[in-house]
Protein backbone atom coordinates (compact mmCIF):
# COMPACT_ATOMS: atom_id res chain seq x y z
CA UNK A 1 0.00 0.00 0.00
CA UNK A 2 1.36 3.57 -0.56
CA UNK A 3 -0.22 7.03 1.32
CA UNK A 4 -0.50 9.25 -1.68
CA UNK A 5 -1.08 12.87 0.09
CA UNK A 6 -3.38 15.56 -1.81
CA UNK A 7 -1.69 19.12 -1.63
CA UNK A 8 -3.46 22.06 -2.44
CA UNK A 9 -0.85 23.85 -3.77
CA UNK A 10 -0.61 27.76 -4.90
CA UNK A 11 -3.44 28.54 -2.80
CA UNK A 12 -5.28 32.12 -2.06
CA UNK A 13 -5.76 33.59 1.26
CA UNK A 14 -5.96 30.17 2.45
CA UNK A 15 -8.17 28.79 0.53
CA UNK A 16 -8.22 26.91 -3.12
CA UNK A 17 -5.40 25.70 -4.82
CA UNK A 18 -4.46 22.97 -7.32
CA UNK A 19 -5.21 19.64 -5.67
CA UNK A 20 -2.10 17.95 -6.61
CA UNK A 21 -0.74 13.90 -5.47
CA UNK A 22 2.30 13.63 -3.66
CA UNK A 23 3.70 10.23 -3.01
CA UNK A 24 7.13 8.28 -2.24
CA UNK A 25 8.52 6.71 -5.59
CA UNK A 26 8.50 2.89 -5.44
CA UNK A 27 9.19 0.30 -8.39
CA UNK A 28 5.81 1.41 -10.01
CA UNK A 29 5.64 1.38 -14.00
CA UNK A 30 4.74 4.46 -15.44
CA UNK A 31 1.68 3.42 -16.74
CA UNK A 32 1.10 2.71 -12.86
CA UNK A 33 2.50 6.51 -12.45
CA UNK A 34 -0.28 7.74 -15.48
CA UNK A 35 -2.66 6.30 -13.25
CA UNK A 36 -2.06 8.51 -10.28
CA UNK A 37 -3.75 11.44 -10.48
CA UNK A 38 -6.58 9.77 -12.63
CA UNK A 39 -7.43 8.17 -9.25
CA UNK A 40 -6.78 10.63 -6.81
CA UNK A 41 -8.69 13.21 -8.69
CA UNK A 42 -5.89 15.60 -9.61
CA UNK A 43 -4.13 16.60 -12.62
CA UNK A 44 -0.99 15.87 -11.79
CA UNK A 45 1.09 13.80 -9.48
CA UNK A 46 4.64 14.29 -8.28
CA UNK A 47 7.05 11.29 -6.71
CA UNK A 48 9.75 11.38 -4.45
CA UNK A 49 12.64 9.56 -4.10
CA UNK A 50 14.87 10.62 -1.26
CA UNK A 51 18.41 10.40 -2.35
CA UNK A 52 20.81 11.42 0.69
CA UNK A 53 22.45 14.98 1.42
CA UNK A 54 24.25 17.70 -0.80
CA UNK A 55 25.34 20.75 -0.54
CA UNK A 56 24.59 19.60 3.70
CA UNK A 57 20.92 19.34 2.67
CA UNK A 58 18.50 16.51 2.43
CA UNK A 59 18.33 15.88 -1.36
CA UNK A 60 15.43 14.09 -3.43
CA UNK A 61 14.48 13.28 -6.97
CA UNK A 62 11.26 14.70 -8.48
CA UNK A 63 9.29 12.81 -11.16
CA UNK A 64 6.16 14.35 -12.74
CA UNK A 65 3.25 12.65 -14.25
CA UNK A 66 -0.09 13.51 -15.69
CA UNK A 67 -2.53 11.02 -16.72
CA UNK A 68 -0.98 11.20 -20.42
CA UNK A 69 2.52 11.77 -20.00
CA UNK A 70 5.77 12.29 -17.75
CA UNK A 71 6.60 15.89 -17.75
CA UNK A 72 10.51 17.34 -17.01
CA UNK A 73 9.49 19.36 -14.27
CA UNK A 74 5.47 21.21 -12.55
CA UNK A 75 6.07 24.21 -10.84
CA UNK A 76 2.91 23.41 -8.94
CA UNK A 77 3.94 20.10 -7.74
CA UNK A 78 7.28 21.24 -6.61
CA UNK A 79 5.23 23.58 -4.52
CA UNK A 80 3.37 20.47 -3.26
CA UNK A 81 6.30 18.29 -3.27
CA UNK A 82 8.01 20.70 -0.06
CA UNK A 83 4.73 21.35 1.56
CA UNK A 84 5.06 17.17 2.41
CA UNK A 85 8.92 17.39 2.93
CA UNK A 86 8.34 20.33 5.28
CA UNK A 87 5.34 18.67 7.29
CA UNK A 88 7.11 15.43 7.52
CA UNK A 89 10.21 17.44 8.74
CA UNK A 90 8.18 18.95 11.54
CA UNK A 91 9.71 21.88 13.74
CA UNK A 92 9.13 25.34 13.53
CA UNK A 93 12.23 25.85 11.35
CA UNK A 94 12.22 26.38 7.63
CA UNK A 95 12.82 23.77 5.71
CA UNK A 96 15.58 23.41 2.61
CA UNK A 97 16.53 20.77 0.55
CA UNK A 98 18.18 19.61 -3.33
CA UNK A 99 15.96 18.77 -5.58
CA UNK A 100 16.87 17.15 -8.47
CA UNK A 101 14.24 16.45 -11.89
CA UNK A 102 15.74 14.11 -15.28
CA UNK A 103 17.47 17.87 -16.58
CA UNK A 104 18.65 19.47 -13.46
CA UNK A 105 19.27 20.01 -9.70
CA UNK A 106 18.17 23.08 -7.64
CA UNK A 107 17.24 24.63 -4.16
CA UNK A 108 14.20 24.63 -2.60
CA UNK A 109 12.28 25.98 0.61
CA UNK A 110 9.13 25.96 3.02
CA UNK A 111 8.41 27.98 5.83
CA UNK A 112 5.38 27.24 7.86
CA UNK A 113 2.46 30.36 8.03
CA UNK A 114 -0.52 29.79 10.15
CA UNK A 115 -1.79 26.56 8.87
CA UNK A 116 -0.37 25.97 6.02
CA UNK A 117 3.30 26.30 4.41
CA UNK A 118 4.35 28.89 1.76
CA UNK A 119 7.20 27.32 -0.72
CA UNK A 120 9.19 28.61 -3.15
CA UNK A 121 12.10 27.24 -5.78
CA UNK A 122 14.58 28.29 -8.90
CA UNK A 123 12.66 27.48 -11.72
CA UNK A 124 16.09 27.68 -13.48
CA UNK A 125 16.79 30.30 -16.55
CA UNK A 126 14.52 31.11 -18.86
CA UNK A 127 14.72 31.30 -22.55
CA UNK A 128 12.35 33.88 -24.27
CA UNK A 129 11.84 34.49 -28.16
CA UNK A 130 9.09 36.75 -30.00
CA UNK A 131 6.36 34.38 -31.30
CA UNK A 132 5.40 34.49 -35.02
CA UNK A 133 2.40 35.77 -36.48
CA UNK A 134 0.89 32.35 -37.74
CA UNK A 135 1.61 31.01 -34.07
CA UNK A 136 0.02 33.54 -32.68
CA UNK A 137 -3.22 33.31 -34.94
CA UNK A 138 -3.39 29.91 -34.67
CA UNK A 139 -3.34 29.86 -30.70
CA UNK A 140 -5.52 32.46 -30.56
CA UNK A 141 -7.91 31.03 -32.80
CA UNK A 142 -8.36 27.98 -30.75
CA UNK A 143 -9.04 30.32 -27.44
CA UNK A 144 -11.68 31.75 -29.16
CA UNK A 145 -9.70 35.11 -29.40
CA UNK A 146 -9.75 37.85 -32.01
CA UNK A 147 -6.14 39.58 -33.26
CA UNK A 148 -7.29 42.90 -31.40
CA UNK A 149 -8.13 41.04 -28.15
CA UNK A 150 -4.21 40.80 -28.31
CA UNK A 151 -2.65 43.23 -25.68
CA UNK A 152 0.64 43.30 -27.14
CA UNK A 153 3.42 41.48 -28.37
CA UNK A 154 3.55 37.37 -27.89
CA UNK A 155 6.35 35.84 -26.74
CA UNK A 156 7.80 32.08 -26.63
CA UNK A 157 9.37 31.44 -23.07
CA UNK A 158 10.39 27.83 -21.64
CA UNK A 159 12.41 26.93 -18.55
CA UNK A 160 12.33 23.44 -19.67
CA UNK A 161 9.68 23.40 -22.54
CA UNK A 162 8.37 25.78 -24.43
CA UNK A 163 4.60 27.80 -24.20
CA UNK A 164 3.05 30.99 -25.38
CA UNK A 165 3.04 33.48 -23.13
CA UNK A 166 -0.08 35.60 -24.86
CA UNK A 167 -1.32 39.01 -23.38
CA UNK A 168 -5.04 39.69 -23.06
CA UNK A 169 -6.36 43.05 -23.00
CA UNK A 170 -8.45 43.07 -19.72
CA UNK A 171 -9.06 40.53 -16.78
CA UNK A 172 -12.45 40.34 -18.35
CA UNK A 173 -11.52 39.61 -21.70
CA UNK A 174 -9.32 36.64 -20.10
CA UNK A 175 -12.42 35.09 -18.19
CA UNK A 176 -14.52 35.10 -21.08
CA UNK A 177 -12.43 33.09 -23.32
CA UNK A 178 -14.06 30.18 -24.58
CA UNK A 179 -11.41 27.59 -26.14
CA UNK A 180 -11.60 25.04 -28.54
CA UNK A 181 -9.66 22.43 -27.28
CA UNK A 182 -9.05 20.03 -30.33
CA UNK A 183 -7.87 23.49 -32.63
CA UNK A 184 -6.06 24.57 -29.42
CA UNK A 185 -4.06 21.19 -29.22
CA UNK A 186 -3.61 21.34 -33.25
CA UNK A 187 -2.08 24.77 -33.09
CA UNK A 188 -0.24 23.55 -29.90
CA UNK A 189 1.21 20.53 -31.39
CA UNK A 190 1.78 21.83 -35.08
CA UNK A 191 4.69 25.02 -33.44
CA UNK A 192 5.98 22.56 -30.93
CA UNK A 193 3.70 24.09 -27.92
CA UNK A 194 3.62 22.51 -24.13
CA UNK A 195 0.43 25.51 -24.23
CA UNK A 196 -0.44 28.53 -24.03
CA UNK A 197 -0.42 30.72 -20.90
CA UNK A 198 -2.88 33.78 -21.84
CA UNK A 199 -2.17 36.62 -19.16
CA UNK A 200 -3.56 40.31 -18.76
CA UNK A 201 -1.00 42.54 -18.19
CA UNK A 202 0.27 43.55 -14.70
CA UNK A 203 -0.71 46.50 -12.76
CA UNK A 204 1.51 48.66 -11.25
CA UNK A 205 1.70 46.44 -8.41
CA UNK A 206 2.90 43.38 -10.53
CA UNK A 207 -0.94 42.00 -9.86
CA UNK A 208 -1.80 40.05 -12.67
CA UNK A 209 -4.49 37.59 -13.62
CA UNK A 210 -3.50 34.26 -15.92
CA UNK A 211 -5.33 31.26 -17.21
CA UNK A 212 -2.42 28.09 -18.89
CA UNK A 213 -3.98 25.88 -21.22
CA UNK A 214 -2.71 22.80 -22.29
CA UNK A 215 -4.61 20.03 -23.40
CA UNK A 216 -1.29 18.74 -25.29
CA UNK A 217 -0.45 17.19 -22.15
CA UNK A 218 -3.61 16.17 -20.84
CA UNK A 219 -4.47 18.96 -19.20
CA UNK A 220 -6.72 21.16 -20.82
CA UNK A 221 -6.55 24.33 -18.22
CA UNK A 222 -4.59 24.11 -15.26
CA UNK A 223 -5.79 25.62 -11.62
CA UNK A 224 -2.30 26.74 -11.26
CA UNK A 225 0.87 27.19 -13.35
CA UNK A 226 4.26 28.15 -11.31
CA UNK A 227 6.69 27.53 -14.36
CA UNK A 228 4.33 29.38 -16.85
CA UNK A 229 4.44 32.25 -13.64
CA UNK A 230 8.34 32.15 -13.81
CA UNK A 231 8.33 32.74 -17.28
CA UNK A 232 6.50 35.60 -17.57
CA UNK A 233 8.75 37.10 -14.27
CA UNK A 234 11.28 36.43 -16.88
CA UNK A 235 9.64 38.77 -19.56
CA UNK A 236 8.22 41.23 -17.00
CA UNK A 237 11.91 41.89 -15.82
CA UNK A 238 12.25 43.54 -19.15
CA UNK A 239 9.98 46.40 -18.37
CA UNK A 240 11.30 46.97 -14.98
CA UNK A 241 8.51 44.67 -13.08
CA UNK A 242 10.47 42.64 -10.68
CA UNK A 243 7.68 41.04 -8.98
CA UNK A 244 4.41 39.46 -9.81
CA UNK A 245 1.67 38.31 -8.17
CA UNK A 246 -0.56 36.08 -10.17
CA UNK A 247 -4.39 34.77 -9.97
CA UNK A 248 -5.20 31.80 -11.56
CA UNK A 249 -7.79 28.96 -11.09
CA UNK A 250 -11.10 31.45 -10.66
CA UNK A 251 -12.58 29.99 -13.78
CA UNK A 252 -12.35 26.54 -12.63
CA UNK A 253 -13.75 27.36 -9.51
CA UNK A 254 -10.90 26.94 -7.37
CA UNK A 255 -8.33 30.37 -6.94
CA UNK A 256 -5.35 29.98 -6.87
CA UNK A 257 -1.93 32.40 -6.34
CA UNK A 258 1.76 32.40 -7.73
CA UNK A 259 4.39 34.92 -6.50
CA UNK A 260 7.58 35.36 -8.32
CA UNK A 261 10.56 37.66 -7.99
CA UNK A 262 13.41 38.65 -10.14
CA UNK A 263 16.32 39.84 -9.11
CA UNK A 264 20.14 40.27 -10.90
CA UNK A 265 23.39 38.53 -9.95
CA UNK A 266 26.30 38.74 -11.78
CA UNK A 267 25.28 35.73 -13.98
CA UNK A 268 21.86 37.81 -14.85
CA UNK A 269 18.26 37.43 -14.04
CA UNK A 270 17.54 35.11 -11.13
CA UNK A 271 13.68 33.83 -10.53
CA UNK A 272 12.27 32.59 -7.61
CA UNK A 273 8.68 31.56 -7.93
CA UNK A 274 5.92 29.77 -5.64
CA UNK A 275 3.24 29.75 -3.28
CA UNK A 276 1.10 28.86 -0.28
CA UNK A 277 0.28 24.69 0.29
CA UNK A 278 -1.68 22.38 2.45
CA UNK A 279 -2.34 18.94 3.02
CA UNK A 280 -5.64 18.62 3.07
CA UNK A 281 -6.05 14.63 2.55
CA UNK A 282 -4.26 11.37 2.78
CA UNK A 283 -5.12 8.54 0.23
CA UNK A 284 -4.40 4.85 0.33
CA UNK A 285 -3.66 2.80 -3.00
Amino acid sequence: MSEVAIVDACQRDGAGGSPTAVLDDAPFTDEERRRIPTESGTSHAVFLRATGIERRQPAYTLRFFTAQDELPACGHGTVAALALLAERDGGDHDFHAVLRTAHRSFDGRASRNGDGLTASFDPGPVSLRSAGGSEVSAVAGGLGLTRDAVAGDARVASSGRPRLLLPVRSRAALAGLTPDFTRLRAACDRYGLLGCFAYSPPDRHGRAAARMFAPSIGVPEDIANANSTACLAAHAAGFGTHRLTVDMGDHLGSPSTITATVHRDRTGHRIRVGGRAAIVRTLMR
